[in-house]
């Protein structure tokens, strides 16, 4: 426990304090009369480094680009592979878990070891890996790397240790599961076709034994031969030959029959008495020719299945085969069940589908009762049981991606009443029409963890959908969905102006923001608009509010460059629109200029809300002179002052909701009133206006500067910024709402370059849509650091704002990126503290603004909320991210809220409702009410400490001088405070408060594309998330006890299983039922294959098996699951050795036998007869 002493000077007039050479933190104001006594500050800090560590917890969503899918019958588990190389694997729910290959290459199939705990991927790198899944965090136990031969198709025979590797080449390789070495027994393709065959087969598409006999090894090559390779003889028993490619073979559970399925759209079924040609072809979707002629040719089925049951006709089951007239057709999957054929539709198109039957035995009757369909962007299960094929329920959160994922947020220890109450709401919107059934992925088991606590994702949508999350346990459940487009007209295209202006995502949301207390809910759109939402559980029809804001600064021409800047100048796109040519919409013309318009139309008549949230307040952002309203940088709602802020590039709004009007519309430099830092200066004289006696907006001066050694500073671009210049549009796409890239470099949010080849800065036109086509958070990706050179530092942005840079350099048209309510001081002479709205902006300036807020209820929907900006003024160098407010203790100070009350409630005359606030004042965790409070301002480059009101800086830490911070929050962890910031090379650091002492520096997570950047939260209780890939959520913890209990957290993948034992009895073996066994161990042994060629393959051992013992040394269900192997081991060894010992007393009775005839031939004859 270290105590950190501050000794407060003097609080004098505006005596700037610097700290260890960091920029002047100081008020303009006068000097104080009434200051608090300066004493010494102690806080007493229990956060170390050792209380964090960074580990990854659970993904959430569906795998994005998904390539393969398996399936354990016994086990009832489900592994999905992907292009990244990622591996999924469910069971029921709260049984799912995330392994990654590390080289990354995609996984082309997937093979359980049924019910033994392990799984076999095959990469696009030719590598084969065993997977340990015995143990919660499967591991890697050994990998084949292939150097010769590229791997096409894997089979594993049920209960058998040796694996049938077919390859590109049209060989076929036998793998030791066990020991993961190449058996020296290889299938030549030349062998296997007839030596009369002049062409090459092609790539092995199929391998499969014959449920009849183990020892006949089916292999379907590419060009349409099919050959059964008798595994003891070493020779092909016959051969087939067909026109057509195929693309699998499926065999009927007999071994007398197996079925084709080919790229012209047809069946082929094939008896083994008479292979010269098949005994049935269909095409199941094509059209029959009048004249008897071959059907016409369709689209390829690329896979067939066909299963058998008892008391009906056999299912077959395929994907494709349509036919070529039926255009803009979806994928289907065609269920054919005696003389009826279903065509599903899928919304997606099938990567893969699975038959899942009751039997792990190919050589038993089936018994279908699901079908798993892997999509490219869903995954359902299809119910065989019913004659309507409905599909089952999925447990799993597989539609967080149903829209794309433009914005999330993450609530933990929310209110434990928040969660059903959200849930019941939900639950009466739910789709109808699903199967009965369970579930039929059952596997694995999951327990409820010791430390669970209410935790709330929010997701914000490009549809602009809102979905809330159950997230406790480190589970997702949906529980609430929120249409905001709801609010407005649907746009129409005859109208002229919504067709220019509004693309694909018009609702699109950029931000939220959710008080769980008070049920308060904010969106911010794409479209400069803000929606209030209020929680009832009672449906209501309400007119919604709507208020039009005119936000928008002067813009002054600047001067032209000269020719030489014009040649070097670049200009940024985001900005400002291509000049248009005569007569375009585009053009400034009187007709064409737009004024006082919104970006969309709220609906003006009453709309009746069903129970949930229910909008309340529309705010807009107005067309000015034909320009359209900049995008919404900045939001914060607080319930006790029923007040909300929002900011942009412009300025600043603040909107009381109770009383529904705006209070402040200023522009940023407005703000500053004669205390700005940076003395700006205009170019060209203002134009004077006539402003109207009701609008209050205020207009700042704004200069722009054409020098291109200089840069246009902004923090923040469109959420979904893309170029209208389609030569430009790979450019784009690397950059980044918060970043920007020189000569390959990740740069700083806070400036950007200007555009090549343009002459001179231009107003936008008045055609130009305020955003363009949204994308989801994870549209864009960064480029990797280049080494630095000099012209790369010189182009880099990595200096960002700091009170050294001139202002010729600064862009005055100043964003406010971020806002907060607090119970606060706003000039140094304030003696208690009052409500306060702190505002940060892109030039590294904290601004705090004073509220007078009534106390009286009756008052407060009456009298007038006064807003008045003051002259405190705080600089920081680079652009603000957040704050936080703590006591001179240390502890956090909330955010003051009002009790929820249902607006639509039924009134009570004995009860009247009224407001309740809890208010969190510094001051009522303190015995003296004049000690002020500790303020905590981070930037994209610093994080400093104020004391207040004294405005004296007492911490600052340079956080990054490389790169700049991307997201930084003040969470509480272990019962204490400290700041959370997540940097743009990845790294992760953790700084205690108030000393912002580092504690953690990790470089965790690198910063591959912008929706990490834009997704990434963090949250209290040491948990933070972000969204991996555009359909996946990725869980993580900071803190050192979340990481230890993970591991019971986390469910059990194996769970030790009898294996069903094969149907036995004389009929079955009478009509050839039965599979004859052999041994593959006699034929693919070191002792009668010999050893592959070392160049062939290598073998990699993994790290997989000790920490797999380890992991199932913790409980029973590993002792049970050790005790089954070494019994399994232990039983096997001794079947060997028993066999072993019959072979040695067979071998000397031979012996014996052979040396006594001789014996008794040589017995009689002389010496010399030899």
């Amino acid at each position: 426990m270290k105590k950190f002493r501050k000794v407060l000077d003097g609080l004098t007039t505006s005596s700037p304090v610097n700290i260890g050479g960091a920029p002047l933190c100081s008020s303009t104001a006068g000097t104080p009369t009434a200051a608090p006594t300066p004493r010494e500050i102690e806080v007493v800090e229990t956060l170390v480094s050792e209380n964090f560590q960074i580990c990854k917890t659970v993904r959430h969503g569906f795998p994005h680009q998904p390539t393969a899918l398996a399936f354990d019958p016994v086990q009832k588990i489900i592994a999905i592979g992907s292009r990244t190389g990622g591996v999924r694997i469910l069971g029921r729910p709260g049984v799912d878990c995330y392994c990654q290959h590390d080289s990354g290459a995609a996984v082309l199939q997937l093979q359980f070891l049924i019910n033994e705990g392990a799984l076999v991927t095959a990469c696009a790198d030719d590598t084969l890996h065993l997977w340990n899944l015995r143990q919660k965090r499967p591991a890697i136990l050994h990998s084949l790397k292939f150097n010769r031969e590229c791997i096409t198709f894997c089979h594993l025979p049920f209960q058998s240790k040796w694996l049938y590797v077919g390859t590109e080449r049209g060989n076929t390789h036998i793998v030791n599961i066990e020991s993961f070495v190449l058996s020296g027994y290889v299938i030549m393709w030349n062998k296997a076709i007839e030596l009369s065959t002049k062409t090459h087969p092609g790539p092995v598409v199929h391998l499969s034994d014959s449920p009849r006999d183990e020892g006949k090894l089916l292999i379907g090559f590419e060009s349409g031969t099919v050959v059964q390779w008798d595994l003891r003889a070493k020779k092909a028993d016959f051969r087939i030959y067909y026109d057509e490619a195929i693309h699998s073979v499926s065999w009927h559970h007999e071994g007398k029959q197996f079925m084709c399925s080919h790229s012209d759209g047809s069946l082929t079924t094939w008896s083994l008495r008479n292979t010269a040609k098949p005994f049935q072809l269909t095409f199941p979707h094509g059209r029959t020719q009048r004249d008897g002629r071959k059907p016409e040719s369709c689209k390829p089925i690329l896979k067939v299945e066909y299963k058998t049951t008892r008391n009906s006709e056999p299912f077959i089951i395929f994907s494709g085969g349509l036919s070529y007239d039926k255009a803009n057709r979806r994928p289907t999957l065609t269920i054919m069940h005696g003389k009826s054929i279903t065509a599903l539709e899928m919304d997606h198109p099938i990567v893969e589908f699975l038959v899942l039957c009751e039997t792990p035995y190919s050589n038993e009757v089936q018994e279908p009762y699901a079908v798993a369909v892997l999509l490219e962007k869903d995954f359902i299960v299809v119910d065989l049981t019913q004659s309507n094929y409905p599909i089952f329920e999925n447990p799993y959160p597989m539609d967080i991606h149903e829209s794309p994922v433009t914005c999330t947020a993450y609530f933990a220890d929310c209110p434990p009443e928040i969660i059903p109450v959200l849930y019941s709401i939900g639950a009466k919107h739910k789709k109808q029409g699903y199967s009965h059934k369970e579930w039929p992925v059952s596997g694995g088991t999951w327990t409820l963890g010791g430390q669970t606590y209410p935790e709330i994702i929010i997701t914000g949508h490009a549809d602009g959908s809102i979905k809330f999350w159950d997230a406790s346990a480190i589970t997702l459940q949906m529980l609430y969905k929120l249409k905001t487009s709801k609010v407005f007209e649907k746009p129409k295209m005859g109208d002229g102006r919504v067709a220019e202006l509004v693309e694909e995502d018009p609702f699109a949301v950029q931000m939220v923001s959710w008080c769980p207390q008070s049920r308060l809910f904010c969106v911010v759109g794409i479209s400069a608009h803000v929606i209030l939402y209020r929680f009832s559980r009672h449906d209501a029809t309400t007119e919604i509010t709507a208020l039009e804001v005119r936000l928008q600064c002067d813009v002054e021409e600047p001067i032209s460059p000269s020719e030489t800047e014009a040649n070097t100048g670049l200009l940024d796109a985001s900005l400002h629109s291509p000049q248009h040519p005569p007569g375009s919409p585009g053009s400034a013309t009187p007709d064409s200029v737009r004024d006082s318009i919104p970006c969309l139309r709220v609906k003006n008549r009453p709309i009746r809300m069903p129970p949930g949230y229910q909008a309340d307040l529309v705010v807009q952002l107005l067309w000015v002179d034909g320009e359209p309203p900049q995008q919404i940088t900045s939001l914060h709602l607080n319930s006790a002052y029923s007040l909300l802020a929002l900011g942009n590039c412009n300025g600043l709004v603040v909107v009381d909701y109770l009383q529904k009007n705006v209070l402040l519309c200023m522009s940023t430099l407005e703000l500053y009133g004669s205390n700005d830092p940076y003395q700006r200066l205009a170019r060209s004289p203002r134009k004077s206006r006539q402003f109207a006696a009701d609008n209050i907006c205020m207009r700042g001066l704004s200069n722009f500067y054409s020098d291109s050694k200089k840069r246009i500073r902004t923090s923040y671009q469109s959420l979904t910024e893309l170029t209208d210049n389609q030569v430009s549009l790979e450019l784009d796409r690397s950059r980044s709402p918060t970043s920007d890239h020189v000569n390959g470099h990740c740069t700083s949010p806070t400036s950007q370059p200007y555009g090549a080849g343009r002459p001179k800065l231009n107003r936008r036109g008045p055609s130009r849509p305020p955003f363009r086509k949204v994308q989801s958070a994870a549209c864009m990706e960064v480029s990797l650091p280049a080494p630095h050179t000099e012209e790369s530092r010189e182009n880099s942005f990595s200096r960002s704002r700091s009170s050294s840079v001139s202002s010729i350099d600064r862009e005055t048209k100043e964003a406010v990126t971020v806002l907060r309510f607090m119970e606060s001081y706003a000039r140094k002479v304030d003696a208690v503290p009052s409500a306060c709205l702190w505002v940060g902006t892109s030039l590294g300036v904290v601004l705090v603004i004073a509220l007078s807020i009534p106390t009286d209820e009756e008052e407060r929907l009456e009298e007038p909320v006064t807003v008045m900006p003051s002259s405190t003024v705080l600089t920081i160098k680079g652009s603000v991210l957040t704050f936080g407010s703590l006591d001179c203790n240390g502890s956090l100070v909330s955010n003051p809220y009002e009790v929820w009350r249902d607006p639509h409630a039924p009134e009570d005359p004995d009860c009247p409702r009224r407001r309740k606030l809890v208010n969190f004042s510094p001051s009522t965790s303190q015995e003296m009410s004049g000690e002020g409070h500790l303020a905590v301002v981070c930037s994209e480059k610093q994080a400093k400490v104020f004391l207040m009101p004294a405005q004296t800086c007492l911490y600052v830490h340079h956080i990054t001088e490389s790169s700049f911070v991307l997201r930084a929050d003040v969470v509480s962890v272990y019962n204490s405070v400290c700041l959370a910031c997540f940097c743009a090379n990845g790294h992760v650091m953790m700084l205690s408060l108030p000393s912002l002492r580092p504690l953690l520096d990790v470089n965790f997570l690198p910063l591959t594309d912008m929706r990490i950047a834009r997704t990434f939260c963090f949250t209290e209780g040491g948990q933070a998330l972000y969204l991996s890939s555009p359909t996946e959520i990725q869980r993580m913890a900071y803190s050192q006890d979340m990481c230890d209990s993970l591991q019971e957290m986390l469910g059990e993948l194996f769970t030790p299983v009898e294996t069903p034992e094969a149907q036995k009895g004389f009929l079955k073996g009478f009509f050839g039922g039965n599979a004859q066994t052999f041994d593959r161990e006699e034929l693919f042994g070191e002792a009668a294959a010999g050893k592959a060629s070392r160049s062939l393959a290598q073998h990699i051992p993994g790290q997989g098996g000790l920490e797999g013992m380890k992991a199932a040394a913790g409980g029973v269900v590993g002792d049970l699951a050790r005790a089954r192997m070494a019994a399994e081991e232990r039983g096997q060894r001794l079947g060997e050795l028993e066999e072993r010992t019959a072979l040695m007393m067979s071998s000397a009775d031979m012996f014996s036998r052979h040396a006594h005839e001789l014996m008794l031939k040589y017995k009689d004859k002389k010496w010399y007869q030899f």
